[in-house]
């Protein structure tokens, strides 16, 4: 050993201060990566998680029956729970961390709950939710939104959001929710799964937290229709044989123009597949909202009177304010006390609707009622015992998250007139994934009579493996090419539809300009033609995409841009119909139906 070196060592030996500073180093740097590592831990658990969890635990089911006893109908599987169901010695939350400081641990489980654990199933713990069973987008201040994971950066619906996201990351094999107003079938849509909403009271709601009685739910979500199906017999006590029966498809052509997404992709996937199996009907378009505008004569009460909103869109959308009503008035009912005496710390969105729901005057209750009833005896009459109702689940793609526009009026409106069909009708639906449109999950939605669960369970279970196949075969399918023809035929084409139209033969005169168009299709006046004709026949998807086909050709073709205000107005675009007519303004400052149309919209918007 060097002498410098032997004088260190005498050096650090003989001063224990310097110790002191080694060992306070030393353990600074373990601390350091400790800490380092346990922040790693987390953030990989978070993303594990998917932060659909509130609370981690198991239940483990009953004891299998010994041979020679069937097996348990879902021994093997996991499943999560919503936070309105009661777990034994845990306090259901309902989403919100006042609520869950000012109540007992409950002394008994969930009806439901105790039923899936009697049938072989483990859970695993209970899911985050829109507070207080507020909200459609599903996201939490309180406890965080659970990721989305078909899309991260889109938020996963709701309320309840959690149970949907545990199944669609494979957290558990399935798992509970409550449907109120879209509360499992949007958040099915949204994350790529099944998602089944059953009949109203035909599932014990015992042990659950209740929003709105006349419209809550028990439902359920899954990947795989053979797990929904068995969940669907265990919860609906349903016999395991049945007779079959033909199936009878009905096509709401009109609320398919509400959806962004091509209808070659959800209507025609369904057709198909009908074509190739046995006892199916070939599906049969219905104006749905206007079917519902003569059979539900309440529902004239509550129609807003907007000529550019007299088809069935208005009819639908007053029947989402009369759900939006009935919701307020029963949650009123059940815990304006609490409300009121402890001032929950609530998300902007919830407080909204909770202050609205609080204090929002409730007269002529029963005329609330009676559009339930009624709609309950217009969807029977319409699908009897045989029936499928097809409709989109959702009209738009999820939202961003932490967007701050936050929820606008018209997503809030074509999600609400959607959802409103089973809600306030007590019907049972199913939400069918079918793939991606624009790198966002889309689905499909069945509906039955009520009472119709079995049928529907059935169907779904018969029909999943050939809509899947489809699905992929339109996804890989390439567009049909155009064609282009002969000038002066076109033109004589045009002036046919034009005399068509004037006779009040909308139907004849859209034929008359399809074949215009198909032998000159760089005329824009063919197209707005033809989106005239095609507002007659509330055809208002079909009416904006001409109309806007129209512009491209002619940035100044004013009748293009009112038509397509028009349209959009109709299916609940507000923002950019109200864009239209301003734009109709620039071109022509005296146009007294785009003024009148501007006014109108600025204050809806508002």
């Amino acid at each position: 050993m060097s002498k410098q070196s032997k004088l260190a060592k005498i050096s650090v030996s003989n001063n224990p201060k310097l110790w002191l500073v080694i060992g306070i180093t030393v353990a600074g740097v373990v601390i350091l990566a400790e800490t380092r590592r346990r922040r790693l831990r987390t953030r990989y658990l978070i993303k594990e998680d998917f932060r659909a969890f509130i609370q981690r635990f198991e239940l483990l089911p009953f004891p299998q029956p010994p041979p020679p006893a069937a097996r348990l109908t879902l021994a093997g599987l996991t499943f999560a729970v919503k936070d309105v169901f009661d777990i034994n010695d845990y306090v259901t939350g309902f989403g919100n961390p006042d609520w869950k400081e000012t109540h007992e641990i409950a002394g008994k489980t969930a009806l439901v709950v105790t039923s899936l654990l009697k049938n072989g199933a483990t859970c695993v713990g209970k899911t985050v939710m829109d507070e207080l069973g507020f909200g459609i987008t599903g996201e939490n201040v309180h406890y965080g939104t659970p990721t989305n994971p078909r899309m991260p950066s889109r938020v996963p619906g709701g309320s309840s959001s959690g149970s949907a996201v545990a199944v669609a990351s494979e957290l558990a094999d399935f798992a509970l929710g409550t449907d109120t107003v879209g509360c499992v079938r949007i958040p099915a849509s949204f994350c790529g799964i099944l998602g089944f909403r059953p009949s109203h009271g035909v599932i014990s709601t015992l042990g659950v937290l209740p929003n709105s009685q006349s419209l809550d739910t028990v439902g359920w979500f899954a990947r795989d229709p053979s797990i929904l199906h068995r969940v669907g017999h265990v919860l609906l006590q349903l016999k395991l044989v049945e007779l079959r029966r033909t199936r009878r498809f009905v096509v709401a052509d009109d609320l398919f123009q509400l959806s962004k997404v091509p209808q070659q992709k959800t209507v025609h996937v369904v057709s198909r597949v009908t074509e190739k199996l046995s006892g199916y009907q070939q599906p049969k378009s219905l104006n749905f909202g206007q079917y519902v505008a003569s059979n539900v004569p309440s529902l004239k009460g509550f129609s807003e009177q907007s000529t550019n909103l007299q088809n069935g869109i208005s009819t639908l959308k007053a029947l989402s304010s009369v759900m939006s009503l009935l919701q307020r008035y029963e949650f009123k009912m059940n815990h304006e006390e609490w409300v009121k005496s402890v001032r929950p710390r609530l998300g902007p969105d919830v407080s909204d609707r909770v202050l609205a729901a609080i204090t929002t005057p409730h007269e002529n209750i029963k005329s609330l009622y009676k559009v339930r009833t009624e709609m309950r005896a217009a969807l029977q009459n319409l699908l009897k015992d045989d029936g499928i109702l097809v409709v989109p689940t959702v009209a738009d793609h999820p939202l961003k998250l932490n967007s701050k526009k936050g929820l606008s009026a018209e997503f809030h409106d074509r999600a609400f007139a959607l959802s409103s069909i089973a809600s306030m009708s007590g019907c049972c639906q199913v939400t069918i994934p079918l793939g991606k449109h624009e790198d966002c999950p889309i689905s499909v939605s069945f509906v039955a009579c009520h009472g119709g669960d079995k049928f529907l369970l059935d169907t779904v279970l018969d029909m999943y493996s050939s809509l899947q196949e489809q699905v992929s075969i339109v996804s890989n399918s390439p567009p049909s090419p155009d064609t282009n023809g002969n000038m002066d035929a076109s033109e004589l084409l045009k002036e046919k539809g034009n005399a068509a139209f004037k006779g009040r033969q909308w139907n004849k005169a859209v034929c008359y300009y399809t074949e215009a168009i198909n032998m000159n299709e760089s005329n824009g006046t063919y197209y707005c033609n033809r989106a005239a004709a095609y507002l007659e026949l509330a055809c208002f998807k079909q009416a904006e995409e001409d109309c806007s086909k129209a512009i491209s050709l002619d940035k100044k073709a004013v009748k293009a841009y009112l038509r397509r205000g028009t349209a959009r107005e109709s299916l609940m675009f507000y923002k950019e119909a109200l864009q239209d007519f301003m734009h109709a303004l620039v071109l022509e400052p005296q146009n007294k139906v785009a003024n009148l149309a501007e006014k109108r919209l600025r204050k809806l918007i508002r």
